[in-house]
């Protein structure tokens, strides 16, 4: 069904519709690296956003911001606005990427936020998700969510310390004022995500 404001992608020769800024998210529910179901619809009840994340295990830039994404997780999740980590990739393709060693992954690094699975892709491509790392800031309106940023977590993806723009939360402390995000729309660098083969 066509959301108003959203724009029509073609990702393996599968059309989706992609969530733009401003647009209401749907409610999903994905497996979660410690076995249990979790859904979008959970953070309604006392989260002022979230903060999506397509991210993997095997990506070379995502490794480089896998600091990073925790530290968001750290700084913001008391403020209302928690990491929810999803990973996109098809483990035929990737088998770095498969669950149990998405399950790996999240005890060695001890990942404070929910790491779950996009088993179909459909959540990628309902979002419409390309890279990994690819940011989503979700702002709770409601008992709904409503995208307020798209793109980079910040402006270096090589050298954390060389950063000058970081874009996710400059857009969270926005939020929190009740203001617009100063920008709302970056290009995420990253790999692309593994799509099943058609």
């Amino acid at each position: 069904m066509r959301r108003l404001g959203s724009v029509m992608l073609l990702l393996s020769g599968v059309s989706a519709w992609a969530y733009t800024v401003g647009d209401t998210v749907a409610d999903f529910r994905l497996r979660n690296v410690d076995g249990n179901m979790l859904s979008l619809s959970q953070y309604a009840r006392d989260a002022r956003g979230v903060i999506v994340v397509f991210t993997c295990n095997s990506c070379p830039y995502a490794k480089a911001y896998e600091e990073r994404i925790i530290e968001l997780h750290r700084e913001f999740a008391p403020k209302g606005f928690p990491v929810l980590a999803i990973q996109p990739n098809d483990p035929e393709r990737s088998p770095e990427d498969s669950y149990q060693n998405m399950q790996r992954r999240a005890a060695e690094k001890g990942y404070p936020f929910p790491y779950v699975w996009d088993e179909t892709q459909e959540i990628a491509r309902r979002f419409g998700a390309r890279r990994t790392p690819q940011v989503y800031l979700l702002e709770r309106v409601g008992n709904s969510f409503r995208v307020a940023y798209i793109g980079a977590i910040d402006d270096n993806t090589e050298d954390p310390k060389a950063v000058t723009r970081r874009y996710v939360a400059d857009a969270i402390a926005a939020l929190l004022e009740g203001k617009t995000p100063p920008v709302t729309q970056t290009r995420a660098v990253g790999c692309t995500i593994k799509w099943r083969r058609q």
